[in-house]
């Protein structure tokens, strides 16, 4: 069950699909990741990016907030069918894309979201976590005062990539933030 904890639709409650492959964050770790965010963003202006989007977990606390661009993107078919049912019936700004999340990346002309979140499986390897970061900035799909935040296992460790500014630890989840404005240590 997916619970939306802030803004219009504030206590409403989702229910998913049980045969749905995913691991939606916690409301904990979610409502935790959002009173960060909500000291950098006015939610209303903000373009939104949520790779490996699972339920949709994350957009709708984005919608419900006011956020007017959305642009969710998960490789599971059914994910994505859920996703654009649930934005439907909520009349949320949220755009699905089935695709790999790697792909989508490499491939997009969208550039200059001031969000981009990602919550990929926690059993990835570490390369494949670095492969985020790398593509986020490479693409540049942030704008310049963006923020990426991957979600994390707290046994894996993002500080030494480029663009990295912190990471916050919520039980076992762990959220690592990086922006185009992170001075990068080794440079002085």
């Amino acid at each position: 069950m997916i619970r939306i904890i802030s803004g219009k639709y504030k206590g409403r409650r989702i229910k998913a699909p049980k045969k749905l492959p995913v691991r939606p964050t916690t409301d904990m770790a979610k409502e935790a990741l959002f009173n960060i965010l909500r000291h950098q963003f006015h939610f209303s202006g903000v373009r939104a990016l949520d790779l490996f989007a699972g339920t949709g977990n994350i957009s709708y606390e984005l919608a419900s907030r006011g956020c007017p661009d959305i642009t969710a993107v998960d490789g599971n078919h059914h994910c994505i069918r859920f996703i654009q049912e649930t934005a439907q019936s909520f009349d949320f700004p949220i755009q699905t894309v089935k695709s790999d999340v790697y792909s989508f990346m490499s491939r997009t002309h969208h550039q200059g979201y001031d969000i981009v979140f990602a919550d990929p499986p926690y059993d990835f390897e570490l390369e494949a976590f670095e492969k985020i970061a790398t593509l986020c900035f490479e693409h540049q799909l942030l704008s310049d005062q963006g923020l990426l935040v991957i979600e994390h296992s707290k046994h894996t460790k993002l500080d030494h990539l480029p663009y990295f500014e912190d990471t916050r630890h919520y039980g076992g989840n762990a959220f690592s933030f990086f922006s185009p404005d992170a001075t990068d240590d080794s440079e002085e």
